[in-house]
């Protein structure tokens, strides 16, 4: 397998941060929990929706690192000794990472039936146009 180089290549100029995101993206690994999904809800929307059943408002963590977006869950010990007869609904903790776009903000989040909605908009960017004076040596 050959490793892509984005700096390598003359049109490319400044994308080396693209490659260390590509690599970042694939280390990011592809643990199963919790399951997600990814929509688009608009033109410029999208929104990810994790499946934290068991999780409280304040066991979820979200943050932005880097142009990651993180996810984290965390339940607290309730301290009881409950003693479980069969054990299915799992309840470990968890990080989810989303790499975004430049341009991709988080626009906000709910919690709703044992679900975490996350809301992503992309930013349209300008269009500029600037002329580039020229210099006599």
């Amino acid at each position: 397998m050959t490793k892509l180089s984005f700096g390598a290549h003359p049109y490319l100029l400044g994308f080396d941060q693209l490659e260390r995101l590509v690599e970042r993206t694939a280390k990011s690994g592809s643990d199963a929990y919790p399951p997600y999904n990814i929509e688009q809800s608009g033109p410029d929307e999208f929104r990810i929706t994790l499946a934290v059943a068991g999780f409280a408002e304040a066991d979820l963590a979200i943050t932005m690192e880097d142009r990651a977006l993180v996810i984290r869950g965390r339940q607290a010990d309730d301290g009881s000794e409950r003693i479980f007869l069969h054990r299915g609904i799992a309840a470990r903790a968890f990080q989810r990472s989303f790499v975004l776009a430049d341009g991709v903000e988080v626009s906000g989040a709910a919690l709703e039936n044992g679900l975490l909605h996350v809301e992503l908009k992309r930013a349209q960017p300008e269009q500029v146009v600037q002329t580039i004076p020229i210099r006599k040596k």
